[in-house]
């Protein structure tokens, strides 16, 4: 019995139309939180030390706000446009905190098609309460070539919190 492939297709700049959407979500665990600030750098004692974060206006740990920009990026390239997909600008506009254990759903809108397969997509973030945390626009080269391809395996990373 072999293994299933999962695979993922892009959608060409021909097929996209005003007005498509796609989402794509994912969960803030305590190891996401930490592995963003071990790989960005990023290391603001609001996101990693509780004692730090409970005298701030948000009383706990936060998300790096990037993380949440980070969602948008992975978005455009595994869904819409996906895979070919060159990711050109991007405005954030930061609304309310992400906290950790959030589960956050990034909704990408086609605004406009442009010359020379440029797109323009509404950027929109919401939360497991359905409560918006970023908004923007996002402007991508979209494929004009049609792909389907194997998702790639990626390691499993562990943190040594010794």
């Amino acid at each position: 019995m072999g293994k299933t492939v999962e695979t993922f297709e892009n959608i060409t700049y021909n097929e996209l139309q005003e007005g498509d959407t796609a989402s794509f979500g994912r969960t803030l665990t305590e190891d996401e939180l930490v592995l963003f600030a071990a790989v960005s750098g990023d290391v603001n004692p609001v996101h990693l030390d509780p004692e730090f974060a409970a005298g701030t206006p948000f009383k706990e740990r936060i998300a790096h706000g990037m993380w949440s920009g980070s969602l948008i990026s992975a978005a455009l390239a595994t869904v819409m446009p996906g895979p070919g997909s060159v990711y050109l600008e991007q405005s954030l506009n930061f609304r309310r905190p992400v906290k950790l254990n959030d589960t956050l759903t990034v909704t990408l809108t086609v605004l406009r098609k442009d010359p020379k397969d440029r797109v323009l997509l509404k950027c929109e973030v919401h939360n497991q309460d359905g409560k918006m945390v970023v908004t923007g626009e996002a402007k991508v080269i979209a494929p004009s070539e049609k792909q389907v391809l194997e998702k790639p395996r990626l390691p499993k990373i562990t943190i040594d919190r010794g």
